[in-house]
């Protein structure tokens, strides 16, 4: 059995577990034989548990020294999302190491955080070590999709394994981010709600040639022009104070927190960590309207990727509300609700610490999360979610671009940098 979290990674890799967002993925089953395997070398009991024929979900735990203690959670999906092999300079799944990084889809999202796990826990074995609290884990399936075979599934079907776990940590966060000359580690403490939301607007049906003033897909697309044009206000979460005030003291940029986007313009490439989450956003992304050039529908439909920052959803909702106008209704996809875990706490403090022994220069942040994970499920049992999945990435590469991006690929010493970064946490 492999223990280099980088050979754990490209086998990984080589698993097409591609999640199609349509109740299907390639190959879930398999990546997640792979782990409970392993997990059983290293002396880690593992269960195997399907949501539906081939959703494979791996649930461990490792006993702490200290029952008394809270558990920790640490939790990773096995799914990605499609790669095209026309578009990459590798294939996908290859798993190749070239020039000093390792390539594939899921290079960082996020099979990174499973072959880094599954590597500290072959070292514990080797060494006999054991953490002072339970480290429940967590290898799940769907979360490139709505999460349904996957987190919330085991939430919803069996929280019990993850009773007495105070935190979880997860995906995208405890990466390098270089910044006007200082190395910064965000660690996510907060994300947007996702509300997905279908747009309706209903008029009269008619021929095309004739005035029609109650045309369904003119007020849908008189909707989606207010929505797209709205500028939605600065709402500063706990979350993204704390980092522009920490941030600006590292990078030694005055902050303004009444006016913030001064501020992240004299951040440099460090406005990237926070530009997104400062306002709520509403993105018209899908439309569907029509059937025949000549005939006017009596219905159209539109649909809005709607990012929530903590305590604004009902703010939020009211705007899109005043800017429907009539004859144009809402309804919800999907509403999962934002996410915030406490910032100064023992579990930051313990991130902070294991990356800076490992990089003494490193100015470790707190920040919100853009986009989604499954930490929105694992957050209804009462579970302090953090975005700490730990890399090294080097000056020049851009770590961002690589989830759901061509020629994804992980710095390979930036991996075993996270390994040994991931090691100090759990056992602290």
């Amino acid at each position: 059995m492999a223990e280099d979290a980088v050979d754990l990674c490209a086998q990984l890799i080589r698993f097409d577990t591609t999640n199609s967002g349509r109740g299907e993925a390639r190959g879930e089953r398999e990546a997640a034989e792979f782990v409970a395997t392993h997990l059983e070398s290293s002396g880690v009991s593992a269960q195997l548990l399907e949501s539906a024929p081939r959703r494979s979900n791996v649930v461990a735990r490792v006993p702490g020294t200290d029952p008394s203690l809270p558990g920790v959670l640490l939790q990773a999906h096995l799914d990605v999302v499609p790669a095209d092999p026309a578009e990459w300079s590798v294939p996908p799944f290859s798993g190749l190491v070239q020039d000093g990084f390792l390539w594939g889809r899921g290079s960082t999202d996020m099979k990174d955080m499973t072959a880094m796990t599954l590597s500290v826990l072959a070292g514990w074995a080797k060494r006999g070590a054991r953490p002072k609290r339970d480290v429940v884990l967590a290898f799940v399936a769907d979360e490139e999709a709505t999460g349904e075979f996957g987190a919330n599934w085991l939430v919803a079907r069996h929280p019990e394994l993850f009773d007495g776990c105070a935190a979880a940590i997860g995906e995208s966060g405890g990466f390098t981010h270089h910044a006007l000359g200082a190395r910064l580690y965000p660690v996510g403490t907060a994300e947007r709600g996702t509300s997905h939301l279908r747009l309706t607007a209903t008029g009269r049906a008619g021929h095309g040639s004739r005035r029609n003033d109650d045309n369904a897909v003119t007020k849908l697309v008189n909707a989606l022009a207010r929505i797209a044009a709205h500028r939605h206000p600065v709402r500063l979460t706990p979350t993204v104070e704390a980092f522009l005030e920490r941030t600006g003291e590292a990078l030694g940029v005055r902050v303004d927190l009444d006016d913030v986007d001064g501020t992240l313009a004299r951040f440099g490439p460090a406005a990237k960590l926070a530009e997104n989450t400062v306002r709520n956003s509403t993105t018209p992304t899908v439309l569907d309207a029509g059937y025949k050039v000549n005939v006017v529908p009596g219905s159209a439909t539109a649909e809005l990727d709607v990012r929530t920052l903590p305590g604004t959803e009902d703010e939020l909702l009211a705007t899109i509300d005043g800017l429907l106008g009539p004859d144009v209704t809402r309804e919800f996809i999907q509403d999962a609700r934002p996410v915030q875990a406490p910032i100064d706490s023992p579990w930051f403090s313990a991130m902070a610490d294991a990356l800076r022994a490992e990089d003494p220069e490193a100015v470790v942040v707190p920040y919100c999360m853009g986009g989604g994970t499954d930490a929105k499920a694992f957050s209804r049992l009462g579970i302090a979610c953090y975005g700490f999945a730990p890399l090294a990435i080097p000056q020049d590469f851009d770590y961002r671009a690589m989830a759901h991006g061509v020629d994804e690929r992980v710095p390979v010493e930036g991996l075993r940098f996270g390994a040994r970064v991931l090691d100090r946490f759990l056992l602290s």
